[in-house]
């Protein structure tokens, strides 16, 4: 790694640490010529291949917006939608693969969005799989229906957003 004070073409590690629940790592570094200290962040990028083969970076960004046009109207904000971007990303991530196909970036999308908001979840899902008669609708909401029914019983967990807000939509 070339410093940069004096640009002498190498330096030694004198820390390393995972920052960013391991996502980067960290490394402290001395230069052998000038003495100075640096420290260098290193990510591994991960690589989105669009359905026509073309290639680009994973973008919390983007899986954000296109999150928040399903959310439209609900009462979800930008902290949940900044969290369900993160998980994404850890679930991608934890397939250990350089490049993932955009179809498994919204299949990991899909089931933190349906433990946010069953409404938004529904939108979603209309769009990625295609929809295309009311048949699909009700499929997808009895799924719905049954899971939550199932959580009743077990005593489970918190119903969505839009239903802890007492909405019945």
């Amino acid at each position: 790694m070339r410093c940069p004070y004096c640009r002498h073409a190498d330096s030694r590690v004198v820390d390393s640490r995972e920052a960013d629940d391991g996502q980067l790592i960290r490394r402290r570094r001395s230069c052998p010529e000038c003495g100075k200290r640096f420290t260098t962040v290193e990510e591994a990028v991960l690589a989105v291949v669009k359905r026509s083969g073309v290639t680009e970076p994973f973008s919390r960004t983007k899986i954000i917006g296109g999150v928040r046009k399903a959310c439209q109207g609900r009462p979800v904000d930008d902290d949940a939608l900044a969290l369900l971007a993160q998980k994404v990303e850890e679930t991608v991530r934890a397939k250990g693969a350089a490049e993932i196909p955009s179809h498994e970036v919204g299949l990991a999308i899909l089931g933190p969005l349906r433990e946010l908001d069953e409404v938004a979840y529904l939108r979603f899902a209309s769009v990625y799989r295609s929809f295309d008669s009311l048949g699909d609708f009700e499929r997808e909401i009895e799924t719905l229906r049954a899971a939550a029914a199932a959580r009743q019983r077990q005593g489970g967990t918190q119903p969505s957003a839009g239903a802890a807000a007492g909405r019945t939509d």
